[in-house]
């Protein structure tokens, strides 16, 4: 592994959309705070080959940061009717310890609804978590996630608390494990998750998903490999940094690049 394409830490995440006041709304509304708009420095247009200008908004959410990128220069808009085994999938996990009245502050806000009955709380097997799958406004999608009382010391307080992992869907689980592998992350867990309620959070049937959790030496936030057996997603098309449904993973790194995974998810790693 090249040292210097090391993942050390997650530091933030990046979101593209064409509606920033949209979003900003949004975001505030389910807790995230939200600071004045800049525009994006000359040197990561360069990095992601993008022509024209941008502006970046950076949003906090305990001590979890998303900026909301712009372009003068659009891309394609979010793919429509989008499944969470599709490739393109994407989810920033937000922790909670009430995952219901979370969630409806989210449908108050313009969510859209991935789980098809609200917040559901998975076997003990399977992490015992109660967690609901929803989309922004753009087509973004998130997740509510709330821990069994006591399991996980990261995250403690009230309300939404900050972001634990950002979880995509992958074609092929042995070349995921190995790109992240070779990047510096370490295996830390995995489950099969099928049944009702794993169908009840995917807004899918008959789901069967090998979930493996991928570290940093510094988590969280972490990556969460999703390798749905079935049903099987549809391929991520070659996304376009200003596509709507281009969101990076910042990395804490020592190098400055833009790289992306076997599926096509974008990770930029910064100095």
């Amino acid at each position: 592994m090249s040292h210097d394409l090391s993942f050390l830490a997650i530091t933030g995440f990046r979101i593209v959309t064409a509606d920033p006041a949209r979003l900003i709304i949004f975001y505030q509304a389910i807790g995230f705070a939200v600071d004045e708009a800049a525009p994006i420095p000359a040197a990561d247009m360069k990095l992601l080959g993008l022509s024209g200008s941008g502006s970046r908004i950076a949003m906090s959410l305990g001590p979890s940061r998303v900026d909301l990128e712009t372009y003068s220069r659009p891309g394609r808009p979010y793919p429509r009717d989008t499944a969470a085994c599709d490739l393109v999938f994407q989810h920033l996990a937000l922790v909670t310890d009430d995952a219901r009245a979370a969630w409806r502050r989210a449908c108050d806000a313009g969510a859209k609804p991935i789980s098809r009955e609200g917040p559901v709380t998975l076997p003990q097997s399977e992490g015992g978590v109660t967690a609901v799958k929803f989309c922004d406004p753009e087509g973004h999608p998130l997740e509510f996630l709330q821990f069994p009382p006591g399991s996980n010391s990261h995250w403690t307080g009230t309300g939404i608390l900050g972001i634990d992992h950002s979880a995509i869907s992958v074609g092929d689980l042995g070349a995921s494990r190995r790109f992240y592998t070779r990047h510096g992350l370490r295996e830390a867990g995995a489950t099969v998750n099928r049944g009702p309620t794993q169908e009840a959070l995917d807004g899918l049937d008959g789901v069967a998903v090998d979930v493996v959790s991928m570290r940093p030496m510094d988590a969280p936030p972490h990556v969460e490999l999703l390798g749905y057996r079935h049903p099987v997603g549809r391929a991520l098309r070659p996304l376009a940094p200003d596509d709507i449904a281009a969101t990076r993973i910042i990395w804490r790194s020592d190098s400055d690049a833009l790289i992306r995974d076997p599926d096509g998810h974008l990770h930029q790693l910064s100095r």
